[in-house]
């Protein structure tokens, strides 16, 4: 087990009823600034029960915060926060928002110069206003974490950023408030999920058993619950094993002790998304399994593992099993209802691949676990997408 040091302050209140927690859970006195999204919180009633717990606190609002939130629309809301003078942020919504939420945190409180000299690894985050969250659609584990990921059209870029100041106070899960999901965001959300504990588990073998079984646990749980969700939507009990998967998933805890983690798969499906707009969920599906395929010789150990541990395949030697896992893991992604090829969006795999390639090339970054997939790599792993 290698050294680590994890810290996680994030408050979670879980379960039905609990958004109205928030008249407790807000800081007494705070002048709140409410960000959401598109506007399905007030057709689902989440917007009623927040505002409804909100009461006594001064309250604004700035709405309209895109699926992959763009940078633009994250200024004007950290604008508005300094000219209302906002000292706590509450965001309603799915991952998207809770990002954009900790950027216009840190945004509100930037002095001079550019915020996105932040993305960018230019500048570190000194200060942000202190936030909160209630989740409405799991997947980005944003909620119990410090990372964000913004979009900016002037440059056609989507960058992360990452910072403890970011934590939120607390998050409310209510796994009634998804109920009311189109299917395609249920969709995006479990591939998200399983993607979030893939790139931390199926790394360089290393000596974190428990850790690694805690992995094992969240995809298991993810492959028995998925199924359920599309012949039982109004299930709770399955609504809530989603939800805390997606939270467990990125809350760091599955990358205590382990070697190494990987990340390619999000970095390449981040340029997808800015390239041809692909929902970010199905870029992972697209990516994930021709990232495996490439790197399987380097992968064995941990790919026959979880063949066998998540999978179940125990017959045939090492490498049979390990590939056969692989199919397995792109066979649930398309269970799940999410295409698994480039081909399938009309997208040329070689013209992709060189775009992205040239694109991470551009910033100077190698990818996986090693560090060593340059341009070519990643040309020749876009292909196996096709």
């Amino acid at each position: 087990m290698t050294n680590f040091t994890y810290y996680n302050p994030v408050k979670i209140v879980f379960g039905k009823g609990m958004i109205a927690e928030l008249k407790t859970l807000v800081p007494a006195g705070a002048k709140v600034m409410l960000t959401y999204g598109g506007g399905s919180i007030k057709a689902n009633g989440v917007y009623d029960q927040v505002r409804a717990a909100l009461a006594g606190f001064e309250v604004s609002e700035f709405g309209g915060i895109e699926p992959n939130p763009r940078y633009e629309t994250c200024m004007r809301a950290a604008a508005q926060a300094k000219a209302e003078k906002a000292g706590f942020l509450l965001a309603v919504g799915g991952g998207s928002v809770l990002d954009a939420t900790k950027f216009i945190a840190v945004a509100a409180l930037y002095g001079a110069g550019d915020p996105w000299e932040i993305m960018e690894g230019r500048t570190p985050v000194t200060a942000a206003l202190p936030l909160g969250s209630v989740l409405t659609l799991p997947a980005t584990g944003s909620e119990m974490n410090t990372y964000a990921v913004i979009s900016r059209d002037a440059t056609g870029e989507k960058l992360a950023f990452g910072s403890p100041h970011c934590y939120p106070l607390f998050s409310v899960l209510d796994p009634e408030t998804t109920f009311s999901l189109p299917a395609r965001q249920v969709e995006n959300g479990i591939i998200d999920t399983f993607a979030h504990v893939m790139e931390q588990y199926m790394c360089a073998a290393g000596r974190a058993p428990l850790t690694e079984r805690q992995a094992e646990a969240v995809l298991l749980t993810l492959v028995e619950e998925a199924p359920k969700v599309k012949s039982a939507p109004g299930d709770y009990a399955v609504r809530a094993n989603l939800m805390w998967c997606a939270t467990v998933g990125l809350n760091g805890s599955l990358g205590c002790g382990v070697e190494a983690q990987d990340w390619a798969t999000h970095m390449i499906g981040h340029e997808l998304t800015a390239l041809y707009g692909i929902d970010h969920g199905r870029t992972l599906a697209v990516i994930m399994p021709a990232v495996h395929r490439h790197q399987l010789a380097r992968k064995l150990p941990r790919l026959a593992q979880c063949a066998e541990r998540v999978w179940g395949l125990r017959e045939g030697d090492v490498r049979a099993r390990a590939a056969q896992g692989i199919d397995r893991m792109e066979a649930f992604f398309r269970s799940v209802g999410v295409p698994t090829r480039l081909g399938e969006y009309g997208i040329d795999a070689a013209d992709a691949g060189r775009q992205v390639a040239e694109r991470l090339a551009k910033r100077g970054l190698k990818l996986g676990e090693y560090g060593d997939l340059g341009p070519e790599a990643v040309r020749e792993i876009v292909a196996l997408a096709k």
